[in-house]
């Protein structure tokens, strides 16, 4: 044997080939074949779940047989679990479709009003029809609430992550404990705290204002959280040689931590408005319900868009559901918008700039370029003399 032939071929496991394609078809069908002759012939079963649980073991069994046909056991092994991990990546991608998909599908008729998006519910009752009422009044109440909620929020929790990697002391710890110990806090505890604190002691009325209060106390750890990471990712490096050159620490902390983690908080920033724009009982507690629009934040009482759908799918009218339907809809898409503004607003990777970033650094360097060169020509000018 030769030394070139002693040597293992290199398997290629990510090219999907034809044969892979054939037995996993074949494996496929197999196992749907074996199950439904289980189902009708053979034990007395029945329901989709039931069908599912028999025949996607019997899908790998016979795939693993099927590739034990040409491969080795390593490739088998390897072929079983890449089989399994794209399995449970469709399941949650078909997951994820369906749950966005059912709220439009069911509200799809409301959606296709427009008085849907002008009008609010003050003219609108249980036997309505969809041409009456809207959900105006929700998602307006929905904006104000998590803008007061980011107000409070965003200084807050990039001034705690701040604190937590540029100090040391028990202290410290004691901050980062509670921090965590806050992430699982219940949403009706908060709006309790808010609703003792702020409405029962200081005699702030009950509205959008104390809602977006009673957001921000979920919203906070998790954005504290989330921006302790980023920031502590920020290579030392960096922090070193703005020290060296003679910066202070909130110097070095605004103008080199800040901006090189700046995508990273914008990203702790999403993750916190996530947390917060879908709370219900804080905004019922502190807030209160009606179906009227309600401009106002500090005072009278006012509604979010989770709120209106829970309280729309709670009627038994059909009507009431399918604006209710609407209203998670209204919902999703009012958050991929916020989440494309923030993208926008956070900027790109560090050392990723823009166009007219880059145009910006080349004006600065055929300037400071050009300062260099008169400078040089002033000091030169004697000598030569």
């Amino acid at each position: 044997m030769s030394t070139v032939d002693s040597f293992e071929v290199r398997r290629d496991t990510a090219t999907l080939r034809k044969a892979d394609v054939v037995s996993m078809f074949g494996a496929m069908v197999a196992a749907v074949a074996m199950t439904a002759l289980l189902f009708d012939q053979i034990a007395p079963f029945s329901g989709a779940v039931g069908f599912i649980a028999i025949a996607y073991p019997l899908f790998l069994a016979f795939y693993a047989l099927l590739v034990s046909l040409e491969e080795n056991g390593l490739t088998v092994r390897d072929k079983l679990v890449s089989a399994i991990v794209h399995s449970l990546a469709l399941v949650a991608l078909g997951a994820l479709l369906f749950i966005v998909a059912y709220p439009l599908v069911m509200g799809l008729e409301a959606l296709g009003h427009a008085n849907f998006f002008t009008d609010d519910m003050s003219d609108a009752g249980t036997l309505d029809p969809l041409e009456l009422g809207g959900i105006l009044h929700a998602a307006v109440g929905t904006l104000q609430q998590i803008a007061v909620a980011l107000v409070i929020t965003v200084p807050l929790g990039l001034s705690c992550a701040v604190f937590l990697n540029e100090t040391r002391g028990s202290f410290t710890r004691l901050v980062r404990t509670v921090v965590e110990a806050m992430t699982a806090l219940p949403s009706i505890v908060a709006g309790l705290f808010i609703y003792a604190s702020l409405i029962l002691v200081l005699g702030v009325p009950r509205s959008g204002f104390a809602a977006g209060c009673a957001i921000s106390v979920m919203m906070l750890p998790i954005m504290i959280r989330a921006a302790d990471v980023v920031v502590r990712l920020v290579p030392s490096s960096l922090r070193e040689a703005s020290l060296a050159l003679g910066a202070g620490q909130m110097r070095t902390v605004w103008h080199v931590v800040l901006p090189t983690a700046r995508s990273g908080l914008t990203t702790s920033v999403l993750l916190a408005t996530a947390r917060g724009i879908g709370e219900t009982s804080p905004v019922l507690i502190t807030a209160g319900f009606t179906p009227y629009l309600n401009l106002n934040p500090f005072s009278d009482a006012q509604v979010s868009l989770p709120l209106a759908t829970f309280q729309l799918m709670a009627s038994s009218e059909e009507t009431m559901k399918q604006r209710g339907f609407g209203a998670a809809a209204v919902l999703m898409a009012m958050v991929l918008v916020l989440f494309g503004l923030a993208r926008l607003v956070g900027g790109r990777e560090p050392g990723n700039l823009s166009h007219r970033q880059s145009r910006r650094r080349d004006k600065a360097s055929r300037r400071d370029r050009e300062r260099f060169t008169a400078g040089n020509r002033t000091v030169t000018s004697p000598e030569t003399q």
